[in-house]
C-alpha cells in the first residue's frame, strides 16, 4: 500500500507561522490555501499562498478558531490537509477528530495525544506513571476549590513560593508566582479569570517553584510506525511575564550526559503518548541539573528554527511526510546538533511602559541581509498591527559556528534593521545579546527581574546620538522642502543675503527636548543646538537621506517621517524624534491627574467608585487586551474625580480612564 501524498495545503494560521508553513509547501511543490480575517486581509503571507479564503470578522473567535468555516474552506479549495501552525486550533482535539471526519489529513498527533496533554494535570499523571519527573501540585478546578482555607492547607503542603498556573493553555497567560500566603488567595482568583478568558477554563494548579530554574526543552518526533527519537534541546529561559523572547539551541547549561537524561525522558513522554508528528517536551531545570517536566506542546514551537539551523532538517518538510503516513525521515534516526543557533522575537511592545503590547502601522520595516541570518516574518513595511492577535513582527534567526559567534550576528541583525511607526521591543533584544552575564551563559528564567530593562537598552538613545539625529532631521526635512517647492527648488530655504534670523525646529524623544538652530550661507551652514556648535558640511541631502560630516565624522543619515515624526537610522542607533508644533492647540492638554489606557483594550473590571480616595499604586482599572490583564494603577494619593469607563468599555491607547484629584486637605 503506497502513502497517500498531500497535494494541497489549508494552513489553518497566519503571520510569520503561514508564511513559513508556505514556503516549506512551495518547495516540495504542495499547492497552498491561506485564510485572512479582516484585520489580516492586506497581510504578506495572504498573497504568498496559491489560494486565500476569506474569514469575516476579527476576533479570534469569529475566524481563526471557527473550526466549521476552516473545513467549509477546504472542501472549496479541494485542500486534501490541513496544517495548523501553532495557536488557535493546533492544539485541539475536536478539530483533530473534524478534519478526520471530513476526509482531510490534520498535520499534528492524534486527538487522543491532543487530548492527554490539553490538561496539565492529566499530563503530569501520565508523565509521572511513564517515570518521567514531575513536581508535585494540587489543582483548582471550581469555586469551592477556591476555599481560602484549602488554598493555604495545599500551598502549606507544597512549600512557598508556589507557581499558580493555567491547566489548559500557555504563553504564560493565567500564571502568577506567590511568595506568601498573603498573596495566595488573589493570585489563584486572578489567574482563574484571565485562563478562563484565555481559554475558556478556569482551571489552574499549583506546584512548587523551582528558584533560579532554566526552561529547556526536547524536540520529539515521531511517525505512525511507532518510532519516536528526539532532535536535542533549546533553551528557552529569557522570559517576559512567562513568554520566551529568546531562545537558543544547544543550551550551555546541558552536557552529553544530561543531553542524553533528557532526551530519553522526551521519548519516554512520546512513547507513552503513541505520539505522531511534531512535538515538544518541557522541562524546569534546576541550578543542580535536577529537570522536571512541565507539559508536552503537542504541535510545532515558535522557536523550532533553532533546532532546524543546528540539525539541518527541515521540521515542516518531515511533518508533511508523516502526516502523509510516510516513516520518519532517515535524516532525523541519527541527528547530530552542530554549531549554535539563536532565535530572538522582535515584538510590537513598550518594554519601558513594562512589555504593554502596541498596535499601529508598520512605515517601516527592513532587515538586513546576512550569510547565517534567517527572519521568519509577518509582517512587511506598510502592515499594521491590529489589537485582536500576538504582537509578534518576526523572529530573527542567526547560526554561527559558537554562540559567540550566532549572538554577534544576530544583534548586528537587529541593530541594522529599520523599524518605525509602532514601538519595539528591539534595543531590549540587542541590550540582552551584548549583555556579559548572558554571554557566559549564566541565565535563568529570573534574567530579566535581574537586569533593568532600561540599562540593557540604554534607557534611550544618548544625549548626543538625540542631538545629532536632531540635525540631522532637521537639514534632511529642509532638503525636502526645496525639492518639492516651484520656486528657486535649487536655494536652501531661509537663505538670505544678508544674515538675518536662523530657521528654528525643536523634536522630542522621551523627555528630551532638542532645539535645532540652522542658517545656510551661500556654501555653507551653521548649526546650533544649545551649546554645541558643530562643523557641518553636507555631502548630499535629500528627504530620505543625509550624507553629511559633522564634527570630521562622515555618516549616513536615513529618515523616515510619518505625520510628525521623524525617524533616523545611522551608525550611531535609531531616534524617532517627534516635531514641535510651534502652534499648538491649548485644547489638546488633558487634564491633570488623568490616567490614560496603555494600550487598546477591553475594560474589563473598575476597582474604585467615583469620590474613593486612593493611595499610590492603587489599581483604578483593569484593561484585557490580547488575552492578558493590564492594571492602571494610581500614580500618587488622591480621590478619583471622575472614572471614563464602565466594565465592557472598549478604549483606544492613550483615552482618558479615570481622574485622580489631590486630595483637598
Amino acid at each position: 500500500m503506497t502513502n497517500p501524498t498531500i497535494t494541497k495545503l489549508l494552513i489553518a494560521n497566519r503571520g510569520e507561522i503561514a508564511a513559513r508553513i508556505i514556503r516549506t509547501a512551495r518547495a516540495m511543490d504542495v499547492a497552498t490555501v491561506a485564510l485572512y480575517s479582516d484585520a489580516d486581509r492586506d497581510a504578506p503571507y495572504v498573497t504568498l499562498a496559491d489560494e486565500s479564503v476569506h474569514l469575516p470578522g476579527t476576533a479570534p473567535a469569529d475566524t481563526y478558531l471557527r473550526a466549521d468555516l476552516v473545513l467549509a474552506a477546504a472542501a472549496r479549495t479541494g485542500a486534501d490537509a490541513v496544517h495548523p501552525g501553532y495557536g488557535f486550533l493546533s492544539e485541539n482535539a475536536d478539530f483533530a477528530r473534524a478534519c478526520a471526519q471530513a476526509g482531510v489529513i490534520f498535520v499534528g498527533p492524534s486527538p487522543e495525544a491532543i487530548v492527554a496533554m490539553g490538561s496539565k494535570i492529566a499530563a503530569k499523571d501520565m508523565m509521572r506513571a511513564a517515570g518521567v519527573p514531575v513536581l508535585p501540585g494540587t489543582t483548582v478546578e471550581s469555586e469551592e476549590d477556591q476555599d481560602p482555607e484549602r488554598l493555604r492547607t495545599a500551598a502549606a503542603d507544597i512549600g512557598f513560593p508556589i507557581l499558580v498556573k493555567a491547566a489548559f493553555g500557555g504563553g504564560g497567560r493565567g500564571m502568577r508566582i506567590v511568595r506568601g500566603e498573603h498573596e495566595l488567595v488573589e493570585a489563584v482568583a486572578s489567574a482563574r479569570r484571565e485562563a478562563a478568558s484565555a481559554f475558556g477554563d478556569g482551571t489552574v494548579f499549583l506546584e512548587k517553584f523551582v528558584e533560579s530554574p532554566r526552561h529547556i526543552e526536547v524536540q520529539i518526533f515521531g511517525d505512525s510506525h511507532g518510532t519516536v527519537v528526539h532532535l536535542g534541546e533549546r533553551e528557552c529561559s529569557i522570559q517576559r511575564r512567562y513568554q520566551k523572547i529568546i531562545e537558543e539551541a544547544p543550551s550551555t547549561a546541558v552536557d552529553e550526559r544530561l543531553r542524553d537524561e533528557l532526551g530519553r525522558a522526551a521519548v519516554a513522554a512520546g512513547k507513552a503518548l503513541s505520539y505522531e508528528g511534531a512535538g515538544t517536551v518541557e522541562f524546569v531545570m534546576a541550578p543542580d541539573g535536577s529537570f522536571y517536566f512541565l507539559e508536552v506542546n503537542t504541535r510545532l514551537q515558535v522557536e523550532h528554527p533553532v533546532t532546524e539551523l543546528v540539525t539541518g532538517i527541515d521540521l515542516v518538510r518531515a511533518q508533511l511526510l508523516v502526516a502523509a503516513g510516510h516513516p520518519i525521515p532517515s535524516e532525523m534516526l541519527h541527528a547530530t546538533p552542530r554549531g549554535h543557533a539563536v532565535e530572538v522575537r522582535l515584538y510590537a511592545e513598550d518594554v519601558a511602559a513594562g512589555f504593554v503590547p502596541v498596535s499601529g502601522t508598520l512605515t517601516t520595516l527592513e532587515f538586513p541581509t546576512f550569510d547565517g541570518i534567517r527572519i521568519d516574518a509577518g509582517f512587511t513595511s506598510g502592515s499594521k498591527v491590529s489589537t485582536f492577535y500576538d504582537p509578534m513582527l518576526a523572529k530573527v534567526i542567526g547560526f554561527g559556528a559558537t554562540r559567540a559567534d550566532a549572538c554577534a550576528l544576530v544583534a548586528r541583525a537587529l541593530t541594522e534593521t529599520r523599524v518605525h511607526g509602532v514601538t519595539t521591543n528591539r534595543d531590549l533584544l540587542v541590550g540582552i545579546l551584548r549583555e556579559q552575564e548572558f554571554l557566559a551563559g549564566a541565565i535563568d528564567t529570573g534574567y530579566l527581574e535581574r537586569h533593568d530593562p532600561a540599562e540593557l537598552t540604554g534607557a534611550s538613545s544618548s544625549v548626543s546620538t538625540l542631538r545629532t539625529h536632531a540635525l540631522a532631521a532637521a537639514l534632511a526635512a529642509q532638503a525636502g522642502r526645496r525639492t518639492d517647492t516651484s520656486i528657486l527648488p535649487g536655494l536652501p530655504s531661509g537663505w538670505r543675503t544678508l544674515r538675518s534670523q536662523d530657521q528654528v525646529v525643536a523634536f522630542t524623544a522621551g523627555d528630551h527636548t532638542v532645539e535645532v538652530r540652522y542658517r545656510f550661507g551661500r556654501a555653507t551652514v551653521s548649526v546650533r543646538i544649545g551649546d554645541w556648535e558643530p562643523e557641518v558640511q553636507i555631502v548630499a541631502a535629500s528627504a530620505s537621506c543625509l550624507d553629511a560630516v559633522i564634527d570630521g565624522v562622515r555618516r549616513q543619515y536615513h529618515l523616515t517621517i510619518s505625520g510628525a515624526t521623524h525617524y533616523v537610522d545611522s551608525g550611531l542607533g535609531s531616534s524617532a524624534l517627534t516635531e514641535v508644533d510651534r502652534f499648538p492647540d491649548p485644547s489638546a492638554n488633558q487634564e491633570p491627574g488623568s490616567l490614560l489606557a496603555p494600550m487598546p483594550g477591553s475594560v474589563v473590571r473598575v476597582e474604585v467608585d467615583e469620590g474613593a480616595e486612593v493611595a499610590a499604586g492603587t489599581t483604578i482599572v483593569v484593561l484585557e487586551a490580547m488575552k492578558m490583564e493590564h492594571s492602571v494603577r494610581a500614580p500618587a494619593g488622591g480621590v478619583v474625580a471622575s472614572l471614563s469607563v464602565a466594565v465592557g468599555t472598549q478604549v483606544e491607547s492613550g483615552q482618558v480612564l479615570a481622574v485622580v484629584a489631590e486630595a483637598q486637605p
